[in-house]
């Protein structure tokens, strides 16, 4: 049965917590007001992921109620090298993360570490801006918001009391300045996504994610595992900024022993390839929280097709395809 479209804001929990059934469904901008409550299994966080023709830029915030998980990562494309700084702060300590999706301010500070994400208010249009420092990288970007461009929600229901609210928001241009060791780099021609998250999850968990964005707003989302059996889809393509939703789950295959394989995922409609040109590899462990990510970084190929029919070629979209293994 197809999934239900949500044309008006609603809120995703019930008073007790518990998921909202009239949330259940996707959207072409966020509607849907992430009123978590409890302790324990809830986790919230922001992800922005650039790539540049010379660049690739992570920006993470979280809030796992136990912890606060942040982090920055670049890699400069030509040569490899990879600059990070991560950051975990007990009980999710100084971390602003607002309950609407595209909207208002986003921030974390600890120690050496600072981002600030400054979202349009809420009804109006223009740019986000991110600020963000570490010894070794700052940012300053502009993240643009072309007119009528629209963004992918969905609502992915495991149970009453096990959900997954995410915005996947691609194909922004981005400009600005990044600093490495001191080196300013200008970023241009550069293509932002966001990863806007917020739900109640199970303590185990692995997914797959991919995105790829390219020019005139034209746009590839693509997910698996995680979820499997809900009747809910991450998958969409984004053509002239428009969104149009692939309900078909997807097949993934890649080299769990050669991570520089090419990865592929197929379904009906669906037939696209990344061929990595670099592997990010990161690994979390602590007492009760664990991940392991490899992120491939490079260009998509292939074709995917939405279900109205609407088809995009993927080659010259630029982005990502993950595996992310979860302890948390």
């Amino acid at each position: 049965m197809p999934e239900r479209e949500i044309t008006s804001p609603v809120d995703l929990c019930r008073p007790d917590g518990r998921l909202n059934p009239e949330a259940v469904g996707w959207t072409r901008h966020p509607l849907h007001r992430a009123n978590l409550r409890g302790w324990g299994r809830t986790k919230r966080w922001e992800y922005w992921g650039i790539v540049s023709p010379t660049h690739a830029i992570g920006i993470q915030l979280s809030s796992l109620d136990y912890a606060a998980v942040h982090g920055l990562y670049v890699l400069d494309r030509r040569s490899t090298e990879e600059w990070r700084h991560d950051v975990t702060v007990p009980l999710g300590r100084g971390v602003a993360l607002p309950d609407r999706a595209a909207t208002g301010r986003v921030a974390a500070v600890a120690k050496d570490f600072l981002v600030d994400i400054d979202q349009p208010a809420a009804g109006t249009t223009g740019p986000t801006t991110i600020r963000a420092t570490s010894p070794q990288i700052t940012l300053a970007l502009s993240v643009e918001q072309p007119a009528g461009h629209e963004s992918m929600g969905v609502v992915v229901p495991w149970s009453g009391r096990r959900f997954q609210y995410t915005v996947k928001d691609l194909a922004r241009p981005v400009s600005g300045t990044l600093t490495i060791d001191g080196t300013p780099h200008a970023v241009t021609d550069a293509y932002g996504v966001l990863d806007h998250g917020r739900g109640v999850w199970p303590y185990r968990m692995t997914w797959n994610w991919g995105a790829g964005s390219g020019p005139a707003g034209n746009a590839v989302q693509l997910g698996g595992g995680w979820t499997d059996g809900t009747g809910a889809t991450e998958n969409a393509i984004v053509v002239d900024g428009t969104v149009h939703k692939i309900g078909a789950a997807l097949t993934w295959s890649y080299d769990r022993d050669d991570w520089h394989a090419p990865w592929r995922v197929t379904g009906e409609g669906v037939d696209a390839t990344l061929v990595p040109e670099h592997v990010r590899e990161s690994r979390t462990e602590l007492v009760v929280l664990g991940n392991r990510t490899h992120q491939a970084f490079g260009m998509w190929t292939g074709t995917a097709r939405a279900d109205d029919g609407t088809t995009v070629a993927l080659e010259g979209l630029v982005g990502w395809a993950e595996e992310a293994r979860n302890r948390w």
